[in-house]
């Protein structure tokens, strides 16, 4: 028997597992929390972001120190370097020839449009809105209406800040990063010291079991980006031919990490880009029905099956998690529903003295059939 399955067996008590009552105070603490957590989502964006960089990298940073015998300074901020030269090198390869794009796309707007409907409908005319319209009339219209909205006071305003958001995270990201890669040690070392000096050896149990764990299911994160560019290149470039797939793709798997602003950034990315390329109505169909088939495959099938194995999970558990977590906390709280649940797995598990490691295919027992 092992020293964890005698840990548990020693809970046990004539076969009856000793189950402590959560304190109501415990509770209070978690239900303000969630409530702070709640208000103050955005500013965790960063943290949490920066957060699981640096526990994914924490493993190589710990054997480079004992294998190379060098300060975990060192060693930490070559990793940190080495990130900020990937992230570099793609942005300097792909960025110029994206803004030239979407350049040209703002200054021409009006003409890529009648060349689009033109290509739709010819030289004929449609009824819209009880109006017959031509190629030239719908182009005007068309650029009319996006110059308006973005003339209003308010849309200006929400775009501003969100540039100036967008801006400030990312550099608050990269300085973040810097930090836990450094330090990443030392502030787990003070998050367990919160903890009440009684409850820390049961802490130290519980987040021995987790971290293989969440080792596992953030790997399968990878996995998922590492699709998601594969498939963006494949729609893109293979498929619908369009200019600069290769880093479309990889902005496409990049972005894919931030939940709900990263897919939809980048969906409207190529979506600029693949109307700046249109020759007709099928072009635009054919990029929406990719980018249909892209969510769907991401979000309904290869994800959740792909992190529900990594983290033994079932998928629907797994959707269920983002979707809560989204509506709940927002993008961070898709981020971190599924770690999360896991952290509650693993408690109640040890709390109640039942082994992790079960076969999770059994039906229990008590399963109503």
């Amino acid at each position: 028997m092992s020293a964890h399955e005698a840990k548990h067996s020693e809970r046990r008590d004539g076969g009856a597992v000793k189950r402590e009552a959560i304190p109501t105070q415990t509770i209070l603490i978690l239900i303000t929390a969630g409530v702070v957590l709640h208000f103050i989502q955005w500013v965790l964006l960063p943290f949490a972001i920066a957060g699981i960089i640096a526990y994914l990298c924490t493993p190589f940073i710990n054997w480079a120190c004992a294998r190379a015998r060098k300060p975990r300074a060192l060693i930490a901020t070559g990793v940190f370097a080495a990130i900020l030269l990937i992230a570099s090198l793609i942005g300097w390869l792909g960025l110029p020839p994206l803004i030239r794009q979407l350049t040209s796309l703002v200054t021409d707007l009006q003409g890529m449009i009648e060349r689009l409907a033109r290509g739709t409908i010819g030289n004929g005319k449609i009824i819209l809105f009880g109006e017959p319209m031509d190629a030239a009339g719908l182009a005007q219209a068309a650029a009319a209406g996006v110059r308006n909205w973005i003339g209003q006071t308010g849309q200006a305003v929400t775009l501003g800040a969100i540039a100036t958001a967008g801006t400030l995270g990312l550099f608050l990201t990269i300085v973040l990063l810097f930090y836990f890669l450094l330090s990443g040690p030392q502030i787990g070392r003070g998050l367990f010291w919160l903890i009440p000096y009684a409850k820390r050896a049961e802490a130290e149990a519980i987040w021995t079991e987790l971290d293989p764990i969440l080792q596992r299911y953030f790997k399968g994160v990878i996995l998922v980006l590492v699709y998601a560019a594969v498939a963006a290149y494949i729609g893109l470039g293979v498929v619908l031919g369009i200019r600069h797939a290769v880093f479309l793709a990889l902005l496409t798997g990049i972005l894919e990490f931030i939940p709900v602003a990263g897919p939809a950034a980048s969906a409207l990315i190529a979506g600029l880009v693949a109307l700046r390329n249109a020759t007709g109505i099928g072009s635009i169909i054919g990029y929406a029905l990719y980018a249909i088939a892209l969510r769907l495959s991401i979000d309904q099938l290869l994800g959740p099956v792909v992190l529900g194995a990594a983290a033994r999970l079932r998928p629907p558990l797994i959707i269920f998690c983002f979707l809560a977590g989204g509506v709940l906390f927002g993008a961070v709280g898709v981020i971190l529903a599924v770690p999360a649940a896991l952290a509650v797995k693993v408690t109640l598990a040890e709390a109640r003295g039942e082994p992790l490691a079960a076969d999770e295919s059994r039906e229990p027992k008590t399963a109503i059939r």
